[in-house]
Formats: structure tokens, sequence, C-alpha cells
């Protein structure tokens, strides 16, 4: 009886993913529809009244899963989905770099035809501009490692974080 009382009150409280394993996992999500499988049931917990980084990053996983659907009716209402909760995340937390890296890392990616293009050249001046108040070298390394290898940030501006 006590091991069912803990197993249940256990599943009430929902622990905090580690924040660096999310990233990590959100950087393989891109290369395989399992990865990113993985990752949008790990955050399927995260709910609006959560950290809006976590909000941000069930966005962008959103987003990924909806590249790897099969109809394209799955592909609209999933790429909706996600984008909606970036944009939430945004307007809730607009001045946080690593939801703005999210946003600007889906956009660029995203097919013109969606539409869903129009801040690139607001977040990557937001985090052209913010970089250096990082704190966290781990999000700082994180940061460097989506500017280096993002279509939206010429050779010039990649060489200063070199």
């Amino acid at each position: 009886m006590k091991f069912l009382f803990v197993l249940f009150f256990s599943t009430l409280f929902f622990v905090t993913p580690d924040l660096n394993k999310i990233r990590e996992d959100y950087i393989n999500a891109v290369h395989s529809k399992e990865n990113a499988e993985k990752l949008y049931n790990d955050l399927a917990v995260v709910t609006k009244g959560d950290a809006k980084i976590l909000v941000a990053y069930k966005g962008g996983v959103t987003t990924l899963k909806a590249k790897f659907a099969q109809s394209t009716k799955d592909k609209k209402e999933l790429f909706k989905e996600g984008a909606t909760l970036i944009e939430y995340a945004v307007a809730e937390d607009p001045d946080n770099i690593e939801i703005r890296c999210i946003r600007l890392g889906v956009q660029e990616n995203t097919p013109k035809v969606l539409k869903y293009r129009k801040n690139i050249p607001e977040d990557k001046q937001y985090i052209l501009d913010h970089y250096n108040e990082i704190k966290s070298s781990k999000l700082k390394s994180y940061i460097k490692g989506f500017i280096l290898h993002s279509k939206s940030f010429t050779e010039t501006e990649k060489d200063l974080f070199n």
C-alpha cells in the first residue's frame, strides 16, 4: 500500500527536466524522427504554466515533429501548434535569448510558403546584441554553437564567435 501511495504522489509532481539535457536532445531531434518523437514525449507534460523556456522547446520540437509527419493535415496542425507555443513563450519572456534562438532556428528552417519567417532579422539582432550578457557558460556555448551553424548569420558575424 505504501508503494502505491508513493507512486501516486510521485506522478503528481512534475520534475523539472534538466535544461542541458533538453538542449542536447533538441539538437539531436533535428536529425531523426525517433529523436524528435522522444523529446516530444519527454516534453508532453509541459504546459503554458511552466517555465517559458520549456514551452519554447516544446513548441520547437512540435514543429520538428511536423517535419516528420506523414499527412499534410498532420504537418499543418503540428506546425501551427508548435509555432503558437513559441510565440507564446516569446510574448511572455521577450528578453530570453534562448527562446529567441529557438524561434530563429525554427523560422530560418521553415519553408517560405508557411510565412513564418518575419522575426528572423529581429531575433538575429537580439542574439548579437545580448550574447555577451549571458552568464551561464553552458548556455553561452549552446548559443554559440547555434550561431556557428545558423544560416542567418554571415561569415563575418560567425567569426566574432570563434
